[in-house]
């Protein structure tokens, strides 16, 4: 397939026309590497890089967590529909029985020709504070433990790419040093004050669980994780853009003390995205969403009903950088992970995956 044409979002945040050159599902350096010469016209159109969703419970009126393969795959196709081209499933905080059995669903449901791409899993919980634990289900909390997590990750095929954990939970510096080369540790749902954040940090950790939620505020005498996760380089942030989660000024805020390379968007979508005003469920508890706000019956913010995609536009409502915000949603991500030579930029050797969007970002087609 040859892409002709189109304004090409490129690795340096610029925007080239260009010809992009398809084979084999991957991106070739010319015309000649083409078996297929199908041309698409992409003149007048931009063409940016298939968004990566690296924290996402579900859509489409279903949940990661319900441990249906068919599910998955009906989520898998939602989000490549709305442009979302590789794709975290995240669990919730459950027992590891629970949760063992999860994770098994993700690799049976990953490889259908009309969804999205399973680059990894997110497994947010159980290691987490009480006292942070938002809509998850406290009952199944536990300190870090390598043996439960190995036990989820073999169940996976090695699909877990992220694990949170408060590293103010007894045990958690150990876990970190230990599983530090297995898999990317988030620091979230927490307490932590800025020594403790900062020591995890230090320890390994290179993330951090949707920044401002479910955590302390920055404060300028206890700066807490926010703090603590600015003033470690090698850390990435996520960010729930969803116009609800998070004020415009503190998306503005998070860019500038991060930089736009350390931005992570996210969705954090349960199963009402993309659904109606109703009734739904998240861990196995009740929630209620209308307009786009879910929540539990306590009134606790419980994930977002709206996609990376939507998330991606609002934060460039917000007055962040059309490159900032596009990067934030693709490149970053997929470095935060470890799946960067994989997909997050239009480059030659990587996944074709890519969107073909108007100048106001209206999608018109997915590759």
């Amino acid at each position: 397939m040859i892409i002709k044409g189109a304004s090409v979002f490129c690795e340096d945040g610029t925007f080239q026309v260009k010809d992009v050159f398809v084979e084999d599902h991957k991106i070739v350096a010319t015309e000649a590497e083409v078996s297929d010469k199908t041309v698409v016209d992409a003149n007048g159109y931009k063409l940016i890089p298939g968004l990566v969703d690296v924290h996402s419970h579900g859509a489409c009126g279903h949940d990661f967590c319900d441990c249906d393969v068919e599910g998955v795959k009906e989520i898998l196709r939602f989000e490549k529909a709305h442009g979302i081209t590789s794709y975290c499933p995240t669990s919730m905080t459950l027992s590891k029985e629970m949760l063992v059995d999860i994770f098994a669903t993700a690799k049976e449901a990953d490889g259908i020709a009309d969804g999205a791409r399973v680059i990894g899993i997110n497994m947010e919980g159980p290691f987490i504070a009480p006292e942070k634990k938002g809509a998850q289900n406290g009952a199944y909390i536990q300190a870090p433990s390598a043996e439960t997590f190995r036990a989820c990750q073999q169940a996976s095929g090695g699909l877990i790419k992220l694990v949170t954990l408060a590293p103010e939970m007894e045990g958690s510096v150990e876990f970190i040093k230990e599983l530090k080369d297995e898999v990317h540790i988030s620091v979230g749902h927490t307490t932590a004050d800025y020594d403790t954040a900062k020591a995890a940090f230090e320890a390994g950790a290179d993330h951090v669980t949707h920044l401002y939620n479910a955590m302390p505020p920055l404060n300028h005498r206890a700066p807490g994780v926010i703090g603590a996760a600015a003033d470690n380089n090698h850390v990435y942030a996520e960010l729930i853009s969803d116009g609800l989660h998070i004020h415009g000024s503190a998306i503005r805020a998070a860019f500038r003390m991060f930089g736009p390379e350390r931005i992570v968007l996210i969705s954090d979508s349960m199963m009402a995205c993309g659904m109606e005003n109703g009734e739904y469920e998240l861990g196995g508890q009740k929630v209620f969403m209308k307009d786009r706000k879910a929540t539990l019956a306590d009134g606790t913010i419980a994930g977002s009903a709206t996609c990376l995609y939507d998330c991606m536009k609002i934060a460039m409502s917000f007055d962040i950088p059309e490159a900032d915000a596009i990067f934030a949603a693709t490149r970053n991500p997929a470095k935060s992970i470890g799946v960067y030579d994989r997909v997050g930029s239009i480059s030659v050797g990587k996944e074709a995956d890519m969107l073909l969007v108007d100048d106001e970002y209206h999608l018109k087609q997915v590759f």
